[in-house]
């Protein structure tokens, strides 16, 4: 009897314990996560459809108090359906109200420590963060993480349209990492990254015939730092990876220091079996909630900006006056004085400018570097946002002489130092009443509903790199309709100009040309979102426009309420429509060789006659073809067909 025990005993010691698991699955059941806790793991797979579009991936963490990445058992601690409704006033989308799935489920090491994962899941959408309790202990009250386990391991037959990160203090003026790197098409995963760091958010995949996927972050504020994804690694997939040492000059860890209890920022994914989940995601905002309540009223609208054609040269009193002058005969509300300008203008110029504007229904933004001590980018004014007591010297002045905005430049990485000046500058500026836009810098997260005097971010290849090269100006089709998928789709994006001009240059004769019709530049004042909008037409070119570009270029709205993919894939076309009041516009890119001739189902134009800006076809030897204003009968059923010609575009307008 003994020797039956003692063997029965050894055999369930040999027998592994039955993983835990389970099945969470969104609102309309179509998307399902399956975490567990196998083998002491922690994982979660996703299915969109009954389509696999990430097998099992880790989760957990490491801090300096406990290991979270092994020996783990789960349990769930909580489970809800919620509605989630908010308002945006400077997103895709005025107002948000949708169903959710919600749980937590509480993971024990072997010494009895807890992490939670808090999930978060929408049709189209999965969020998820890490929570950290205080200890039963009551000790530690605080804690380093030092490195997420969470990992994205898709099926072998993914693509990936994602961007390379890069050494730190490299490129000019040792300015990088600047979000500012080339993005993939259709690449193989185990292509390794360019610079061997990774990538930066928000990557976006191709799961062979069955979806798409958009991963990225949210919610990081100056309590955390900027993730991004590792190289991919075979049977593991991509890991969140944290800022690296050399960023931010050195100074700072390159980990997150957190109190406790408290929680890391949240994870996003977005699945489709089409790409118009991914364009629509209001994932960044739906999880995040606002730091602050608004000091000013941060009004959306339009600007002009010398500098991308006219240079640092433009910088002086006598240009910035034109500038003015072409924002006020185009109704434009603002005016960006760009870098220099405490030199070439100096102050009390600024001040004349200010009351000069004034007096012309405009307002000014004025140009800051960001640093300090982080890289040498040499522009002026400088040692000013970086410190708390000189910043808000600097916006109180602001505040008197009537400054509505400011453009910060040149930032440092993703540590966290680097984020709390993000979030220091946004939070005093409100203070004064002024909005922010940030440029050579991060990826926004979650931003616009954050903190309500964001406007918007570069984060990517953006306009002065069509000036800076022909190649890069070659380029524009190809990122602008990769944008509305990828950078666009997860945060407001200051691409920096409607480009107007057909020669990159002062005087729009020489160096090389723009490759896009004009008709593909104003469709992307529709297709690319951002609430305070750049259109760079200049005092010399603005009056030879057609007139019916011009009007155009006087009504283009950069306040949304709603927005639909019609149709697009990435880096070829993209037609996007977006509603502002009662009326709907419509953008469409194309941005390979040959014409592109689609139905698009509009059923919100059903049966209307509507304005349809288009190009001819170019005749031999032209650059650029004709653009001409048509009228377009979409059907009662609300169909319709374009044309759009190569790295040409369409506008449709109601009447």
């Amino acid at each position: 009897m003994k020797h039956t025990l003692l063997m029965a005993c050894a055999m369930l010691l040999a027998t592994p314990l039955l993983a835990a698991q389970k099945v969470l699955n969104s609102p309309d059941g179509k998307l399902v996560v399956s975490v567990a806790d196998d083998n002491g793991l922690a994982t979660y797979s996703v299915s969109y459809d009954g389509r696999v579009m990430l097998k099992p991936s880790a989760l957990g963490l490491k801090a300096d108090y406990a290991d979270f990445t092994k020996g783990l058992r789960m349990s769930v601690k909580s489970e809800k359906n919620e509605t989630t409704s908010y308002s945006l006033s400077r997103s895709k989308t005025s107002r948000v109200e949708h169903p959710a799935s919600c749980a937590t489920l509480a993971f024990f090491n072997g010494d009895g420590m807890e992490m939670d994962v808090e999930f978060y899941l929408t049709d189209n959408d999965v969020a998820f963060r890490y929570l950290l309790p205080l200890p039963k202990a009551n000790n530690p009250k605080v804690a380093v993480i030092y490195s997420e386990a969470s990992s994205f391991l898709f099926p072998d037959e993914t693509t990936t349209f994602i961007s390379p990160q890069i050494q730190p203090m490299t490129g000019w003026e040792r300015t990088k990492p600047s979000y500012e790197e080339v993005f993939s098409s259709d690449a193989p995963m185990n292509a390794p990254s360019r610079y061997g760091v990774g990538y930066t958010f928000p990557c976006l995949f191709r799961v062979g015939n069955s979806g798409w996927v958009l991963v990225s972050e949210t919610g990081v504020t100056g309590g955390y730092v900027g993730s991004r994804l590792s190289d991919y690694e075979p049977g593991r997939g991509y890991t969140i990876a944290y800022p690296q040492q050399g960023e931010m000059n050195g100074n700072g860890t390159p980990y997150a220091a957190i109190s406790l209890p408290g929680a890391t920022p949240w994870r996003t994914i977005t699945v489709g079996t089409t790409v118009a989940p991914i364009a629509e995601t209001t994932i960044p905002f739906d999880v995040v909630e606002e730091q602050y309540a608004s000091k000013g009223q941060y009004k959306p609208g339009r600007y002009t900006w010398s500098w991308l054609l006219w240079g640092d040269e433009s910088m002086n009193y006598d240009d910035q006056i034109a500038f003015i002058d072409v924002a006020a005969k185009m109704g434009y509300e603002y005016i960006l004085v760009d870098a220099l300008w405490d030199t070439q203008v100096g102050y009390e110029g600024v001040e004349k400018l200010a009351r000069y504007a004034k007096e012309r229904g405009v307002d000014l933004m004025l140009w800051y570097n960001s640093n300090g001590i982080e890289n040498d980018a040499p522009q002026g004014p400088r040692n000013i946002m970086n410190r708390a007591i000189t910043r808000k010297k600097e916006m109180a002045w602001m505040k008197k002489i009537g400054v509505k905005g400011i453009k910060v430049d040149f930032f440092a990485g993703d540590k966290q130092p680097t984020m709390q000046l993000y979030e220091d500058i946004l939070s005093d500026a409100n203070d004064y009443g002024l909005f922010v836009i940030f440029h050579g810098c991060t990826l926004p997260r979650g931003w616009e509903r954050m903190y309500p005097n964001y406007v918007g971010s570069e984060g990517a290849l953006a306009s002065e790199n069509v000036n800076f090269t022909k190649e890069h100006a070659q380029r524009e089709p190809y990122d602008m309709t990769l944008h509305p998928f990828c950078r666009n789709a997860v945060g407001s994006f200051d691409w920096g100009g409607v480009i107007m001009n057909r020669m990159i240059s002062k005087d729009n004769k020489s160096r090389h040309q723009r490759y896009t019709s004009d008709v593909f530049e104003m469709a992307t004042a529709i297709t690319n979102q951002v609430s305070v909008n750049c259109v760079i037409v200049t005092p010399n070119v603005v009056d030879g426009l057609p007139q019916f570009e011009q009007d155009f270029l006087k009504k283009i709205p950069t306040a949304w309420d709603e927005t639909k993919l019609l149709a697009g894939y990435p880096t070829r076309y993209a037609v996007t429509a977006r509603r502002s009041g009662d009326k709907w516009y419509v953008g469409g890119l194309n941005a390979t060789a040959e014409p592109l001739t689609l139905t698009l189902d509009m059923p919100m134009l059903a049966g209307q006659t509507v304005n349809y800006y288009v190009d001819r076809k170019a005749k031999k030897g032209q650059l650029w073809p004709d653009s001409e204003l048509r009228t377009l009968k979409v059907d009662k059923n609300g169909k319709a067909k374009v044309t759009l010609q190569p790295n040409g575009g369409i506008v449709l307008t109601q009447q």
